[in-house]
């Protein structure tokens, strides 16, 4: 009627807490199943609801949680609540520990069961080999402290103390922290899966890693999801093809331009079909588009890198090294990635061993110290593209030394089968007589002209052949660009840094500067008298008529082959420079060619 009043009871709802996230759980003892547990010996008939039952029951939603993973576990004694946190996963092989004995006092069987639940989870903890304590952040204790209730004490005994006939010492906190962690006795020593530092695959790896901290280096990704490719996998050896280049860029022609240069090296070590006839002309198509656009030229080299890592094809690895030393003979690497390049050719140096039966050290001591001079000469000069015969040549330098670039030593070292009665370089003394023979002391600018540089290419290819210069040849000027080119690219100057300093100390003194040149080297000072008695033809009276090159004018161009400054101070190269061509003009003067040096006192 009017006067009833009808009372509903509210609907009971599961509010989640604002903290749902955090590492634990606030559940009622009331809200806890009644459920047996058999595993509980303090409660085989499940009467009670313990925390060991609880955390049965709640295993399957709470702790196996990953967000609940590695969260403390502690009883709170406000409301007679208790905060469950998750287990940390113990490591495979490793057994749990006995549960550490109880207290002697009489406590009611709830107080036991929570004790027992408790110590459960620091033997969990204490069980964690020194690895896992590491990624948990606990410490490192001595392997005296062991995990028993008499040493350090759970988080749950220190607000339930034991009798006073324990002898437990009780921690202040009621959180678990690194230093109350015990650490159980270390287990035997587990086999390491890393290699020796000295085998092949740990020489690999360092490479690897070298190349890739290469700042500018592309991420590659792969597969529906476009998952990234580690850097490993980028830079180890592939027979597919490449889809993106390996050096960020965002010009969209050079990224079609390193695809397709990428087929192409596949093509060359035989690790996909071609069209070409011959393995040269791949080659030659390869530098030839490298030489064109510099932007391939790195891109070239970190492929090269790649497809020489990891190869287990002996044919196909030591087409990769060819590659390299084709490609270092017309162009070098930008100085943003020499360091990284010469870190990889070093790596391989250093192993001394056939891989696969392949001479790698060879290739790779030859392409190092080519790119250490490379990196003072500059690319391959000329407007001419690189030519087969020039492939050709340089595909079979690292067996076959040149003439250039090397020191006087190895000159005379090469030369000795062939000419065995020469006391001075064949190659010095081939350019200087065919300089003569062409009226180089009758042309005008003669040595301050430089010669045309395809044309000074292709003489040195011919005397690296051990030939003599053609019939055809009538320019003095290239045989003399090429003498002061084999001065120039010598490994150690004609006049050794060692005595540079002294040289500059007495540039402007006679008798100081002959008695230095007559303290050289033997092989040293008779190539320099050599050198000073030819460049005295072309500064007589009578040739300077036509020469236009006197004294000052030949010291000037021919100073920087003579002496080297070690200094890499670019005021102090320029302050010496003048120096240099005034302590050249004194033996241009003085010194005596013809009298023999004095006995050794």
């Amino acid at each position: 009627g009017e006067g009833t009043v009808a009372i509903v009871a509210p609907k009971r709802t599961k509010k989640r807490s604002a903290n749902s996230r955090s590492a634990s759980v606030e559940v009622k003892k009331e809200d806890l199943p009644l459920t047996k547990n058999p595993r509980d010996p303090a409660n085989p008939t499940g009467s009670n609801r313990g925390p060991s039952s609880m955390s049965y029951a709640l295993k399957s939603r709470t702790l196996e949680s990953p967000k609940y993973r590695g969260s403390p576990s502690s009883r709170s004694p406000k409301d007679d609540k208790i905060v469950i946190g998750g287990s940390l996963r113990r490591s495979p092989g490793h057994h749990r520990a006995p549960a550490p004995p109880r207290p002697s006092s009489p406590t009611s069987s709830s107080s036991s069961n929570r004790k027992h639940s408790a110590a459960k989870k620091t033997l969990s903890l204490a069980e964690l080999r020194p690895e896992d304590n590491k990624k948990t952040g606990a410490s490192t204790l001595p392997s005296s402290a062991t995990a028993s209730s008499t040493s350090t004490p759970s988080p749950a005994q220190a607000h339930h103390p034991p009798s006073t006939s324990s002898t437990s010492t009780h921690a202040p906190s009621s959180s678990l922290t690194s230093s109350t962690i015990p650490r159980a006795p270390p287990g035997p020593a587990l086999p390491s899966a890393r290699p020796a530092r000295d085998s092949p695959i740990m020489q690999q790896g360092k490479a690897v890693e070298t190349l890739g901290e290469f700042e500018d280096l592309a991420q590659h990704k792969k597969g529906l999801f476009r998952r990234k490719v580690t850097i490993a996998n980028m830079l180890c050896w592939t027979k597919d093809p490449i889809k993106q280049p390996m050096i960020m860029t965002r010009d969209k022609q050079l990224k079609k331009d390193a695809v397709e240069m990428f087929k192409l090296v596949l093509q060359y070590m035989g690790d996909r079909k071609t069209k070409f006839k011959e393995d040269n002309a791949i080659a030659l198509e390869i530098t030839s588009r490298a030489w064109e656009k510099k932007g391939l030229r790195d891109e070239l080299y970190i492929q090269l890198c790649r497809q020489t890592s990891g190869n287990d094809r002996p044919k196909s690895l030591e087409a990769g090294w060819e590659l390299f030393t084709i490609a270092l003979a017309f162009f070098p690497p930008s100085n943003k990635f020499r360091t990284y390049l010469e870190g990889y050719l070093w790596r391989h140096v250093e192993r001394s061993a056939l891989i696969k039966g392949v001479p790698v050290e060879v290739y790779a001591q030859y392409c190092h110290k080519k790119v250490e001079r490379m990196a003072l000469t500059g690319a391959k000069k000329g407007l001419k593209k690189p030519t087969l015969e020039e492939v050709v040549h340089a595909k079979k330098a690292p067996f076959n030394p040149s003439l250039f670039g090397t020191s006087i030593e190895e000159v005379m070292e090469l030369q000795a089968e062939r000419f065995p009665g020469k006391p001075l370089p064949w190659v010095v003394e081939t350019l200087s007589e065919t300089v003569l023979r062409l009226q180089g002391p009758q042309t005008e600018g003669i040595f301050r002209v430089p010669g045309d540089i395809d044309e000074v290419n292709s003489l040195k290819l011919h005397l690296d052949k051990w030939n003599a210069p053609p019939p055809a040849l009538g320019d003095p000027h290239i045989p003399a660009s090429l003498l002061k080119l084999w001065f120039r690219e010598l490994e150690s100057p004609l006049i050794p840094e060692d005595y540079y300093q002294e040289c500059i100390n007495n540039y402007d003194k006679v008798r100081n500067a002959i008695s230095l040149v007559q303290t050289l080297p033997d092989l040293n000072r008779e190539l320099l008298l050599y050198l000073i008695k030819f460049l005295r033809k072309f500064i007589t009276p009578e040739h300077i008529e036509y020469t236009k090159m006197g004294v000052e004018n030949i010291s000037m161009v021919w100073a920087p082959n003579f002496l080297r400054c070690p200094s890499e101070d670019h005021a102090l190269i320029f302050q010496n420079t003048r120096k240099e061509m005034a302590f050249l003009r004194l033996l241009l003067k003085y010194l005596d060619t013809d009298s023999p040096p004095p006995p050794d006192s």
